[in-house]
């Protein structure tokens, strides 16, 4: 079954500044029960990727002539990539998804969620609760959970913070409103990008992200053509599971910002867009605010990422995919009883990605009319807010996307082994999900595996 004129796909669109009559022409093939849950998550899915198809066929367009590429998204192929973590497979090994101090906790009063996958985050979680880093990991959860137990949620959340660890308390919704997506024109005067087959050919990526969210967006715009470096501090190094599902297409390099300065003014002087994923402010000293870089190279395309929003008291806060699940209502409205739960994807990272990527999408298109740059910036909670309260508060109920999707009756649940496939790669031999991105004529996959940690050199391809 094939779907049209979406709402969800009217509003993203609507939030990246494109032309309404655009988000009319894209369609979407339709697989019943994929990204079962309360709240409309198929929708959200479905209409990220559908945005970012446009915006990629608009910017394709806009370099050759004539009109943009049809659009149709299949919902098999968006479901599989907002899972794409799971679907890795590294010489036939899984990957571990949460460490085991990752999880809710039962406090005084409520629930708490925690995160500590990374071995510092974890450390600081064991050192505001006084927990000594002795034993197996089942007896520091037991002993986690009696700590936790005897405490209200906030008072849990804010020690942990103090420390510098995670960890958030479950709250009801409605989220705090942040808009989705933000944007504004800045000058320059670039020359317009020559015609190419893809969207992003030609166009240098300097990536500062990490994890899912930003990383998703940049392997989008490597799967467009760009020449995508991500660059990363010397420490923490990066999980090499994460690289291997987000740095399809991408190269990996390490730079030490404050002592490279050098290098890292040697990518920024050719770059056409940087992207960031770090907290507000937290890149400044390095000469990365949006207003240095933009006025050091105009035309420059600059987008940022964060987590829990641009301005409010949470604004300079660390946080992941589900710890916003917890502190925006969605952990609570996807329960069961009074125990919180979770969204059948860390959907807010993933769709959050694709968002990015049609934001810089669409920067690149106002510039090859105007020549001028632009700095869009994306949040986890805009993400949240728009699918708890704009997709969850305009529902109609005819979608398929409660806990029921996929039940008796239904079509078969969704077969995801369509959308994944093997390749070799430094990492070993990959199994890894395609990429949901479809317009006509669009790449079927990556055109290189991901790197190794720091296994390139801190320069363009084709320097």
């Amino acid at each position: 079954m094939v779907d049209g004129d979406d709402d969800a796909t009217a509003q993203a669109w609507a939030a990246l500044g494109g032309p309404a009559p655009l988000a009319a022409g894209v369609e979407y093939e339709v697989v019943r029960g994929v990204l079962a849950a309360r709240l409309p998550v198929r929708r959200l899915a479905r209409a990220s990727v559908g945005v970012c198809s446009l915006a990629a066929a608009e910017l394709l367009a806009a370099r050759n002539g004539g009109p943009a590429p049809a659009v149709r998204v299949h919902e098999g192929a968006v479901a599989t990539a907002f899972a794409s973590e799971r679907h890795l497979r590294v010489d036939g090994r899984a990957p571990t998804a949460f460490a085991p101090l990752s999880r809710f906790w039962r406090t005084a009063d409520g629930w708490v969620r925690t995160h500590a996958n990374y071995p510092h985050h974890r450390a600081r979680l064991l050192a505001a609760t006084g927990v000594p880093d002795r034993g197996d990991d089942a007896a520091l959860v037991e002993r986690l959970a009696a700590g936790f137990a005897a405490r209200p949620a906030e008072a849990v959340q804010e020690a942990v913070h103090a420390a510098g660890g995670l960890a958030v308390a479950v709250r009801p919704g409605p989220p705090e409103r942040h808009p989705l997506v933000e944007w504004r024109a800045a000058g320059g005067a670039r020359a317009p990008l020559p015609a190419a087959g893809l969207p992003a050919a030609g166009v240098r990526v300097l990536d500062l992200t990490r994890v899912i969210a930003g990383p998703v967006g940049t392997r989008v715009l490597a799967l467009l053509g760009a020449d995508v470096l991500r660059v990363d501090p010397p420490e923490p190094a990066e999980d090499d599971d994460f690289l291997a599902d987000t740095g399809l297409g991408k190269r990996s390099a390490v730079l030490d910002l404050a002592r490279d300065r050098r290098l890292l003014d040697d990518l920024l002087e050719t770059a056409d867009v940087v992207v960031t994923g770090y907290r507000p402010g937290a890149l400044d000293r390095y000469g990365l605010a949006p207003d240095a870089l933009l006025d050091r190279r105009p035309g420059l395309v600059v987008a940022q990422l964060c987590a829990w929003g641009w301005t409010g008291p949470w604004a300079g806060r660390r946080g992941f995919d589900s710890l916003v699940q917890a502190g925006s209502g969605i952990a609570v409205a996807e329960g069961d009883g009074d125990r919180p739960g979770a969204l059948p994807v860390q959907a807010l990272d993933h769709g959050t990605g694709y968002l990015l990527a049609a934001a810089v999408l669409r920067a690149l298109t106002g510039r090859q009319r105007d020549g001028g740059g632009r700095h869009v910036r994306l949040s986890l909670a805009g993400t949240a807010s728009w699918l708890v309260n704009d997709l969850a508060a305009g529902a109609d109920g005819s979608e398929v996307d409660g806990p029921a999707a996929g039940g008796a009756g239904q079509e078969p649940a969704h077969d995801p082994s369509a959308w994944v496939a093997e390749r070799d790669s430094p990492h070993g031999l990959l199994r890894h999900a395609l990429p949901p991105v479809r317009y006509a004529g669009a790449p079927a996959t990556w055109s290189r595996p991901a790197s190794r940690w720091d296994a390139d050199r801190p320069e363009w391809v084709d320097r």
